[in-house]
């Protein structure tokens, strides 16, 4: 199997190019001689297969809404409690998806600053630590879960370094983070962060997003897509809303369209790039599809005049 050394992003308007990723699937019959295929366009069976997906969701939705919209903050500290660093590797595709992080690692790259909302155990912040030769670097990994926080703190390579902050923050909250200024920050990194919002929350995160970086500053952004493997195989009791579940543990998750990412950012950042991810993963052995779909976009901050 072909190793994957180039991006298996495409831009949401974009013809199928073998430049990004590798692994592209020309004949149907092929699809079982690799794991994994890039670009992978859906069928007609798999549309209608998901939208019937959603309507059957739809007749089963979550019945208690409120107990998952209160206090969403105690299911990821749970969620904590149980996995604490285990659950996720760390994010070393990094560097191939986002290049503008390693540009802030440079030595002669002077003074930046990096923050990462929804930072969980640090498993983006590590890889940044390892990666960098900056000695003006200042990395920020905030999450709003406190059990997450104390995770980050207690690994060795936050205690040695005296380069990297953590702390609790709720991006959809009335403040900024602790020790943070306005307009301070180049980067602000949100990878599989935002779908744990509620639609509603949106607004206020994106002022919040805004406040935090500088003119000019970038949002580097991966989550889920509408009809990702994760959102169609979704149970019965699983529906917030639209587009919107809780999984088992009582964590929830969102499924975006490019279009609504653009239309969230709204007119205060310029679109550098929407694009999709779609991978088909296929069991060998058992002969069995599975669709992923992820969202990569990365939105500046406009310079107002």
């Amino acid at each position: 199997m072909p190793s994957k050394q180039t991006s298996s992003v495409r831009e949401a308007s974009f013809s199928i190019n073998e430049q990004f990723g590798g692994r592209i699937l020309k004949k149907e019959e092929q699809v079982f001689e690799q794991n994994a295929w890039d670009h992978v366009e859906w069928d007609e069976e798999h549309i209608e297969y998901a939208k019937q997906c959603i309507e059957k969701q739809k007749q089963n939705p979550v019945a208690e809404v409120e107990k998952y919209m209160e206090q969403p903050a105690s299911f990821w500290d749970k969620f904590y409690e149980r996995n604490e660093g285990n659950f996720f590797m760390n994010r070393r595709w990094l560097a191939q998806e986002f290049p503008e992080i390693m540009e802030a690692l440079k030595e002669d790259a002077g003074e930046k600053r990096i923050i990462e909302v929804g930072c969980g155990a640090g498993n983006t912040i590590w890889p940044i630590l390892g990666a960098n030769k900056n000695p003006q670097l200042t990395v920020f990994g905030v999450d709003y879960s406190s059990k997450a926080i104390d995770v980050v703190k207690e690994t060795p390579a936050f205690q040695e370094s005296d380069i990297v902050q953590a702390s609790v923050w709720d991006l959809a909250g009335s403040t900024l983070p602790e020790n943070v200024e306005p307009e301070s920050c180049d980067i602000v990194i949100l990878i599989f962060c935002f779908s744990a919002l509620a639609p509603e929350q949106w607004e206020q995160s994106i002022s919040n997003i805004t406040r935090l970086l500088k003119p000019g500053g970038l949002v580097l952004f991966r989550d889920y897509g509408r009809w990702d493997m994760t959102q169609l195989r979704a149970k019965g009791n699983r529906l917030l809303g639209d587009n919107f579940y809780i999984r088992g543990d009582g964590t929830r998750v969102y499924f975006f369209t490019n279009e609504e990412l653009e239309n969230v950012f709204g007119s205060n950042f310029a679109v550098l790039q929407n694009g999709v991810d779609k991978r088909l993963l296929v069991n060998r052995k058992k002969k069995v599809k599975m669709y992923r779909c992820w969202l990569q976009a990365k939105f500046q901050k406009k310079i107002q005049s």
